[in-house]
């Protein structure tokens, strides 16, 4: 296997997801606006900011041959790429270290406690180019062309 410099991709961050966290809080704004509750609005503005920091704040890092998932700083999951078996698209919305509906699966060796991972790295195709080229027996099931569903697209 081939061993490569430590490489970090951020998490595509998802205009839909997001779409969906305003349209829970912005209600609930408007009404404590109303009422003229101030320190409602504080701390929903405080839970807007701290969302959009988790959002923003999740990495995948590929250093040598190994995979860390980092949020918020934290190395929350660490792979070897050697245990990858299949990558493919997903849009499954179980939550996961990914700010994107539009997610890749990583299938584990069913040896492993977790079966599979979801993420969503921005530069995809370079991200699945890095891991091919330190595991070329992995096998990626990811389309380039775009899905019937224009809404898919819209991550950014």
């Amino acid at each position: 296997m081939k061993t490569m410099n430590k490489q970090v991709f951020r998490s595509r961050i998802s205009v839909v997801l997001m779409g969906f966290i305003l349209a829970v809080l912005v209600p609930e704004a408007i009404l404590m606006f109303s009422l003229g509750a101030v320190g409602g609005l504080y701390i929903l503005g405080g839970v807007l900011l701290f969302c959009m920091w988790i959002f923003t704040s999740i990495r995948y890092v590929i250093a040598g041959d190994r995979l860390h998932i980092n949020v918020c700083g934290i190395c929350n999951a660490k792979l070897n790429i050697a245990d990858v078996v299949s990558i493919k698209r997903s849009y499954n919305l179980l939550s996961s270290p990914a700010a994107s509906m539009k997610r890749l699966e990583i299938r584990i060796k069913s040896t492993k406690k977790y079966p599979y991972f979801l993420i969503s790295p921005v530069c995809e195709q370079e991200f699945l180019d890095m891991l091919k080229a330190i595991n070329p027996d992995i096998v990626i099931q990811v389309s380039d062309k775009k899905g019937k569903w224009r809404i898919w697209d819209w991550d950014i």
